[in-house]
């Protein structure tokens, strides 16, 4: 008699800045179903545009709660549609959007314990569990007075590197704590728990307030990010001394169970950690080539951590209590690239793919930089600046562009950042960590070949793409499918569970060794022409 077990299925959610996602895999990882909910689309009677409200106060953006809490609920009704035995979900887990906020009243844990299935989390939650009604999200810029007091009164923007892993950042939740403190002391003080955006969804399915994941703390600048631990001196400095208590136990590793509803809850995560979880293992980096340029790194537990820097994060990694996850972000990502492509090849890709395969590595001794938008990488500089790099020790910069050839820009700019991330890794990495794996590549630029091509000849490593669409929701995903695995494996690792694979990679791209020669050649080049960036930025600055 066949059994009639049900196919286990885990459930991973991502709370994003536009959309509220859904991936259900199975217990081969394999991709059942998948849904969304479109804020503007789904939910525009909460007026946002992109998911967000700009203002009052210049710089300040968030998202409503209560749209959150109906976008829960229309995507488990569409779930609940989907083609799918609903009751095989065995464990949820998800992410939340890094750096995001929401504030419960101390009416939240009476009403969360009070949730029934038969009326909508809005009406039994809103507003009434809530302190405040609108969410700081990543976006928002408007805590620059509480940035700097942060790392005046911590030791300088070092001193906050060294211990949380990154400065202190005008979109990291402690200076967002900070501002609200500082402006609304009454909505501060009617604050009864602080959660992330990727703890608040537990919270929901739990009927109370989960803890904040390890990982996603050690984007607040609120903890050791060697430890995983809240820090005192910074919860002072950022919330007082009330801050701990709103912020509930140390940060927890994702893969354990919360509690049961059904199914197993497990902590979500932030986005770009459940993204690392869906689509590397340890050993291998990502590279998102979006509007910005971002560059993961899950680095394996060591004896020698990371270098922290003013320039980086560091993170905790979700599920190793002693391995971390580098990030490295850059604003001016495709938006210099298509700037190059229009200027000078004629607006077209092909062109611009031709026009790099006409010009040697190098680019003939050329070095150029492209900031159109004030850069993160290295901090504000706008401009173009250009060297001739078998002449850096007497040249200065800018060289006029004119002195560049136009047929140059196209790999110019794609060597420059390259050139600038693999600098910097080789900076934070220990001297004994082991050579990186693989490249994953994604975003809008991972489909040009020729870019894949370069990106595997600078870094020196196999490139490949990834089939998933939806990473941090599969991440998600993932997590969940870990915390049902470790029932039965208590002592297992994640990668035991994977087997040290991620999710549906294709290799595209390897590097050529004589190629990658140059580079390791151009690293310290790169690293003298950006010094002289830097300098003559500071001297304009200063100037004017």
């Amino acid at each position: 008699m066949a059994s009639t077990t049900p196919t286990p299925l885990f459930l991973g959610l991502d709370l994003s800045t536009q959309q509220l996602k859904a991936v259900l895999l199975d217990q081969a990882s394999m991709i059942v179903h998948e849904a969304a909910v479109h804020f503007d689309r789904d939910l525009p009677h909460h007026g946002t545009t992109n998911g967000a409200i700009s203002g009052p106060d210049e710089g300040e953006v968030t998202s409503p709660v209560q749209m959150w809490l109906e976008a829960i609920d229309l995507l488990l009704e569409r779930l609940k549609q989907g083609n799918f035995d609903f009751d095989s979900i065995v464990a949820i887990s998800g992410a939340g959007q890094q750096h995001g906020s929401v504030y419960w009243s101390s009416n939240a844990e009476s009403l969360l314990a009070a949730l029934t299935p038969d009326k909508r989390l809005s009406e039994q939650l809103f507003p009434e569990a809530f302190s405040r009604t609108r969410c700081p999200i990543w976006q928002d810029s408007s805590t620059t007075e509480d940035c700097k007091r942060l790392e005046e009164e911590y030791g300088g923007p070092q001193a906050v590197a060294d211990r949380t892993g990154s400065r202190a950042y005008e979109r990291f939740t402690g200076n967002q704590i900070s501002r609200i403190r500082r402006l609304t002391p009454d909505v501060y003080e009617k604050t009864s728990y602080i959660s992330l955006v990727s703890s608040f969804i537990p919270s929901v399915f739990l009927g109370r307030i989960a803890p904040i994941e390890i990982s996603d703390a050690s984007g607040m600048n609120l903890s050791d990010v060697l430890t995983g631990k809240w820090d005192n001196k910074l919860l002072e400095i950022c919330g007082g001394p009330t801050l701990r208590s709103k912020l509930g136990p140390e940060p927890v590793l994702g893969g354990i169970s919360l509690g049961n509803v059904n199914c197993l809850v497990a902590p979500f995560t932030g986005d770009n950690p459940a993204t690392v979880i869906s689509l590397s293992a340890p050993g291998d980096a990502l590279l998102s080539l979006g509007t910005s340029t971002t560059f993961l790194l899950s680095v394996p537990p060591s004896d020698t951590p990371p270098k922290r820097f003013t320039t980086s994060h560091l993170l905790s990694h979700p599920t190793h209590p002693d391995g971390k996850i580098v990030m490295l972000c850059y604003k001016n990502g495709a938006l210099a690239r298509e700037q190059v492509r229009d200027r000078f090849a004629n607006g077209n890709w092909n062109t611009f793919n031709q026009l790099v395969e006409q010009t040697p590595p190098g680019c003939n001794g050329t070095l150029g930089f492209y900031f159109p938008l004030p850069e993160i990488i290295p901090p504000n500089i706008v401009g173009e600046y250009f060297f001739t790099t078998s002449l850096i020790k007497t040249v200065k910069p800018p060289l006029a562009i004119s002195d560049v050839p136009s047929s140059v820009h196209p790999r110019a700019i794609l060597e420059s950042q390259f050139l600038s991330i693999r600098s910097r890794v080789a900076a934070i990495l220990p001297a004994n960590a082991p050579h990186l794996r693989r490249l994953v590549i994604s975003g809008g630029s991972s489909q040009n070949p020729i870019i894949r091509q370069l990106a595997a000849d600078i870094f020196a490593m196999d490139v490949y793409v990834s089939a998933t669409k939806e990473a941090a929701a599969s991440g998600g995903a993932l997590l969940a499918k870990y915390t049902w695995w470790k029932r039965t494996h208590p002592d297992g690792t994640f990668e035991d569970m994977t087997a040290g694979e991620a999710m549906g990679l294709k290799c595209v791209a390897k590097p050529q060794p004589d190629v990658t020669a140059i580079y390791n050649d151009l690293v310290p080049v790169y690293d003298s022409c950006e010094e002289q960036v830097v300098k003559a930025w500071e001297s304009r600055s200063i100037k004017n």
